[in-house]
């Protein structure tokens, strides 16, 4: 008897294997920080919000870090295994690029600068005057992320479940293609530079994210 994982397509199974297990750990992360930990914190009091961001925060930036790269990691490798090209895993594999970008270029360089303001104020020191301005770059990233993984699910889903969007994207027409990925270009510029907007509460990230979905899906199917 032969066993499954030895045959041909294993190496692609595995691939998606750790894709899902990092992934979970990624985005499960994720919507905790902006559902659960954000809200704890506008209604903490000063000491249990220090005290979580020194011990509690750094612990799940691990994880969350490390499940945003092998997530990517893995994907790139799953769809060279694959040769995927369908236009709908492509606009999900680009959200979570940026996703990823955002995670390790964003984030995570400004909460380690929060991270050591609050251990400074902890321990007698000065808190860094430079912290405010690094929580609010990283929480605009954070919810960005959060408007992302919406449509992003939605389209890594989609390469199984709509044959429709499965057709390569070099098929793809111009006015297609320049809206659906225009559009997400702009919202990761307005992640670097712009403001939160609707998305500063979690029912409008919420919303937000569906739509965000709608158009994309729109623009692929109808232009």
């Amino acid at each position: 008897m032969e066993l499954a994982l030895l045959q041909g397509n294993a190496i692609a199974f595995i691939f998606r294997w750790i894709h899902l297990l990092a992934g979970i750990a990624w985005i499960g992360l994720l919507w905790y920080f902006n559902f659960v930990q954000a809200e704890y914190f506008k209604e903490a009091e000063a000491s249990s919000k220090s005290d979580a961001i020194r011990k509690l925060v750094p612990r799940a930036l691990w994880w969350f870090r490390w499940g945003a790269m092998f997530t990517f990691i893995s994907g790139i490798a799953l769809l060279g295994a694959k040769h995927l090209t369908g236009y709908g895993i492509i606009v999900g594999a680009v959200l979570g690029t940026f996703m990823f970008l955002n995670v390790w270029l964003i984030i995570w360089p400004n909460q380690k600068v929060v991270i050591a303001s609050a251990e400074a104020a902890a321990t007698g020191g000065e808190p860094d005057p430079a912290a405010a301005t690094a929580l609010a770059k990283a929480g605009l990233a954070s919810r960005t992320n959060t408007l992302f993984s919406i449509p992003m699910l939605f389209f890594m889903a989609s390469s199984v479940h709509l044959a429709q969007l499965s057709t390569p994207v070099t098929s793809a027409g111009l006015l297609s293609l320049l809206v659906v990925f225009g559009i997400i270009l702009l919202l990761e510029i307005n992640a670097i530079v712009g403001k939160q907007g609707p998305m500063t509460s979690v029912k409008g990230v919420i919303h937000m994210g569906l739509l965000l979905t709608l158009v994309l899906y729109l623009g692929i199917e109808l232009l």
